[in-house]
């Protein structure tokens, strides 16, 4: 089924409005505009893609990922931004051509995966670029949110250089708490400042001393990305402001999320 002219139309002048207001805040970095589909039909993709050019859009759940890039263009940049079961890791590396970033590493043990679906992946075709990953800190401390310790990150950051090396550590991810990111945009969120310092200490820890070593900042959604902007982030993801409100997933599906989380 293909998307309505009207709706293609209501989603290239949302994604516009986003940029726009993401050119507007002034920040020394470029940043980079994930538009997140989760819950969305692969026909809104496409047509958001054909009519835009836009390529970066990123997914939560592991299968509709996997079906989606399966029916999509391989021109679009796929970002996993999701809770990420270990059992997961390898199929998500090693399946899905143009997964251009994982954003939900917070173990080794999920990273040593990715490592081994890459390089499966590459020992079938050699031309494959090495998969980017961003990891994921806890930054508000909230039992619910996946992510390392703000402590724990420069190990993995590590980890990823030295022992993983069809993987590229691109930088940090975070996800705000829900309460700070409703802040008005002139104060200050301390999950984005945290997730800055963060990094400024793993590059410490790891000697990237080069502006072209300086790591990435995954950070801000449709509620607070322009507060992210302004406190350093080089990527955000924007989801519900482009493609609108989702509808919850529900009965046997619904199920299988929860059991699923639960063993990641």
């Amino acid at each position: 089924m293909q998307a309505t002219q009207a709706r293609t139309q209501k989603l290239a002048d949302n994604l516009r409005t986003i940029i726009s207001r993401v050119s507007a805040v002034p920040t020394s970095r470029q940043v980079r505009l994930v538009a997140v589909s989760k819950l969305k039909p692969a026909a809104e993709v496409l047509a958001l893609h054909t009519a835009t050019g836009h390529r970066h859009m990123g997914e939560n759940y592991v299968q509709e990922l996997l079906d989606k890039a399966a029916q999509l263009p391989r021109e679009i940049d796929w970002h996993f931004i999701g809770q990420l079961q270990t059992n997961k890791c390898r199929k998500l590396a090693e399946e899905i051509h143009n997964l251009w970033a994982v954003e939900s590493v917070d173990t080794c043990k999920k990273a040593d995966a990715l490592e081994k679906g890459r390089e499966a992946l590459t020992a079938r075709e050699p031309e494959t670029s090495k998969l980017r990953v961003y990891v994921q800190v806890n930054t508000s401390g909230e039992s619910s949110k996946s992510g390392c310790a703000p402590t724990d990150a420069a190990g993995i950051a590590r980890h990823i250089r030295t022992a993983c090396p069809h993987l590229t550590l691109q930088g940090l991810m975070t996800i705000g708490s829900i309460a700070r990111s409703q802040r008005a945009f002139s104060e200050e969120n301390e999950d984005f400042v945290l997730l800055a310092a963060t990094a400024r200490g793993v590059e410490e820890e790891l000697g990237l001393k080069l502006p072209e070593e300086q790591l990435e900042l995954s950070m801000g959604m449709s509620s607070d990305f322009e507060q992210a902007i302004a406190a350093g982030a080089t990527s955000v993801r924007v989801g519900t402001a482009i493609f609108g409100e989702r509808r919850p997933r529900q009965g046997a599906q619904a199920m299988m999320d929860v059991v699923t989380e639960q063993k990641a």
